[in-house]
């Protein structure tokens, strides 16, 4: 019999409940199911049941909080995209049910590895209290309500960067610079590369650049001005997914997880290839 897989499924999606019974079939084709979970909780995953790959029925979303909850496992990702964009979940079902009967029957995997950073928050008002968390994507400090801007202090390696006055800053792994990052006009950076991006969102200068670091790089943000909303306020926030209120005197500090993720490769996708079909890529303008 071929791999042994731990299978995530998210049965929020419409399309993951209507394509689940073909999925595990092409799976128990060659391979053995360990165990079946929901994706429906970020705890995390300690025990792998004996399996050698995970797959992950979902979109983008789904995969990042699966990586998340699965990172101390060391196990591959295959991302199954029965959601909307499919950028990091390489395979939907067609490619599946080409390219998953040799992977899953034993056929050498081709993985990417992503990098992760590993986010520490203390608060001012009880510094000895710290949430640790991690991004695949990115993580990000916003504004929130009021809606008034903010102030951040931006350390690098223990020397002092300028202060950022504006909405806040996105730090984004290179997997991530797709997301958030492009869209606040941060640059497009390959996967490929262990890097960061750092990038204001609306700073109040018209010389605050992104900038590309390595992602070895160790990035203190000091909160020296926040909103303190009674709804809401300013916020740390993770892959868009876990959020955290943050005050004036907090600290955050970002660093490279001592562990990455991998990902299976679709044979038949390219990441150029697929920047230039899902996002659009210099597309021509409509007409």
């Amino acid at each position: 019999m071929g791999r042994s897989v731990l299978l995530l499924v998210n049965r929020s999606k419409e399309r993951v409940e209507n394509a689940l019974d073909e999925s595990r079939s092409i799976i128990s084709a060659d391979a053995t199911i360990a165990a079946e979970l929901e994706a429906d909780t970020d705890e995390p995953i300690l025990d792998a049941q004996g399996a050698d790959l995970v797959v992950v029925l979902g979109g983008d979303g789904t995969l990042l909080a699966q990586a998340r909850r699965t990172e101390a496992l060391g196990l591959p990702i295959l991302g199954v995209n029965l959601g909307n964009l499919g950028f990091l979940a390489e395979f939907d079902l067609d490619a599946f049910r080409e390219h998953g009967p040799a992977l899953l029957g034993g056929a050498a995997l081709t993985t990417s590895r992503r990098v992760l950073l590993q986010v520490t928050h203390a608060s001012a008002g009880d510094p000895q209290s710290q949430f640790r968390g991690l991004a695949m994507n990115d993580c990000v400090v916003t504004a929130g309500p009021p809606f008034r801007m903010i102030e951040l202090g931006l350390t690098f390696d223990g020397e002092p960067g300028p202060p950022l006055r504006g909405d806040g800053v996105i730090v984004s792994t290179a997997v991530g610079s797709t997301a958030y990052n492009v869209s606040a006009g941060g640059p497009i950076i390959s996967p490929d590369l262990d890097a960061i991006v750092i990038t204001p969102l609306a700073a109040h200068s018209l010389a605050f650049r992104s900038i590309v670091a390595p992602s070895r790089s160790t990035v203190r943000i000091e909160v020296l001005e926040a909103n303190d909303g009674t709804h809401g306020g300013s916020t740390l926030v993770l892959d868009g997914q876990v959020d955290r209120r943050v005050r004036k005197g907090d600290i955050i500090e970002l660093t490279e997880h001592s562990r990455t993720i991998e990902l299976v490769r679709n044979p038949g996708a390219h990441y150029w290839q697929t920047l230039h079909r899902k996002m659009h890529w210099a597309a021509f303008p409509g007409r």
